[in-house]
């Protein structure tokens, strides 16, 4: 709560998780609203996706894009593929695959699919495809650390123990 009191916007972010996952739309209407002010990229998703599900606020779709750009502006992989399914909704689909080339390059996987989709079905040429699928792979290639293998090893093995005690409590 001291995070929120000194207006950091993450802890208002998480607040807002916080408030939306217990059903309090308003509340996390409040904290992300606050966070996104404060520049938080992660709360204006949020706002986007709230205005376009109705939770706590009317539906607008146009609030909804708003928030979404101000998301995929800042570098928001998943915003910026929303915002090319929206432009693909408005029948903008030369517009979506370049949302979508933007996404796959920030290394977002499901962007990378739809581009491929994109390429097998001829809406994108074979540069394009072949430009995002160098970028994609950058970017996955950039968030690789020897750090990061050990913890995905220890993950894995908790995992596995859990399942292992789950599987002995159940016998």
């Amino acid at each position: 709560m001291k995070r929120v009191e000194a207006n950091d916007p993450a802890a208002m972010r998480q607040m807002g998780f916080y408030r939306n996952q217990e059903g309090d739309y308003d509340g996390a209407f409040e904290y992300w609203t606050r966070a996104a002010g404060l520049g938080d990229l992660g709360a204006h998703y949020e706002l986007s996706v709230m205005y376009r599900k109705g939770h706590g606020v009317e539906k607008d779709k146009k609030k909804e894009v708003y928030h979404l750009e101000k998301a995929a502006i800042g570098g928001g992989p998943f915003a910026r593929h929303n915002l090319g399914v929206k432009e693909h909704e408005n029948g903008r689909p030369d517009r979506a695959v370049i949302h979508w080339i933007i996404a796959a390059k920030l290394g977002y996987d499901e962007s990378m699919k739809t581009v491929k989709e994109g390429f097998m079905f001829g809406f994108v040429s074979k540069e394009d495809f072949a430009a995002a699928l160098r970028g994609h792979q950058a970017a996955v290639d950039a968030t690789k650390s020897p750090q990061r293998e050990e913890a995905e090893v220890a993950l894995s093995q908790h995992r596995e123990a859990a399942e292992a005690a789950r599987k002995d409590r159940v016998k």
